[in-house]
């Protein structure tokens, strides 16, 4: 069994932030494949259901954003799981929009409910990396993160959304390939058969002209020289 987390921050007033976006994921995902509704426990709200035979529990802190990994253990004692089982989704300023990476252990990267995380867990997790880019200077990105995604961003958010969602029975099975696959059938789907964006229709080849095909000669020598002499 898979515990997969969405960080945010509860509340209406931050639903909409770039913060949020695992929030956001956990909601696609729930609705998507039929998962019941949420209720409270273990710090947060969740939803347990299953993907055909894999059975998952979304899982949605609410203890704010810094203290995310209080209830991600508390989870994990409940259902006795290990850091293995743990998959969060949280936005990434160090991706562009759009973009998303799978990856297991390694540092929080100064983010915050990773690094709650980081403290109560340890590292050796997974992580679903949800790009929001980054607002040019580090100053900026408390407020940046904690502004709701402009209009423009809807049309990428949507694609990624849907593909976290189709590629979530792979994130129950460990499968990040095949997640990783689904997610790039929605955000970056092959446009041809050829693979290629524009590709360029083959030129038709000239038909060469038909052979003459030229009479029998039948005259006898005696009237070639008298055509010849007419």
């Amino acid at each position: 069994m898979k515990l997969i987390v969405g960080l945010g921050n509860p509340g209406a007033k931050y639903s909409k932030n770039r913060h949020n976006i695992g929030f956001m994921a956990l909601d696609r995902i729930a609705a998507d494949h039929g998962f019941p509704a949420w209720k409270g426990k273990h710090q947060g709200t969740i939803s347990e259901g299953r993907f055909g035979a894999d059975r998952a529990v979304l899982l949605k802190p609410e203890t704010f954003m810094n203290n995310s990994g209080q209830s991600v253990q508390a989870a994990m004692r409940f259902y006795k799981l290990e850091p293995e089982d743990v998959v969060v989704l949280h936005d990434e300023i160090d991706l562009a929009p759009g973009k998303v990476k799978h990856k297991v252990g390694g540092g929080h990267a100064g983010h915050n409910g990773l690094r709650s995380v980081h403290a109560h867990i340890g590292p050796d997790y997974a992580r679903v990396r949800l790009g929001v880019g980054h607002p040019g200077h580090k100053d900026a990105v408390p407020g940046y993160v904690l502004r709701d995604f402009a209009k423009a961003d809807e049309d990428w958010l949507d694609d990624v959304l849907r593909g976290v969602s189709d590629g979530a029975p792979d994130l129950a099975t460990g499968d990040a390939a095949k997640f990783m696959n689904a997610v790039g059938l929605r955000v970056s789907p092959q446009r041809s058969g050829t693979g290629q964006k524009n590709p360029k229709a083959a030129k038709p080849q000239p038909v060469p002209p038909p052979e003459p095909n030229p009479k029998k000669e039948t005259a006898s020598p005696l009237q070639k020289l008298i055509e010849r002499f007419r």
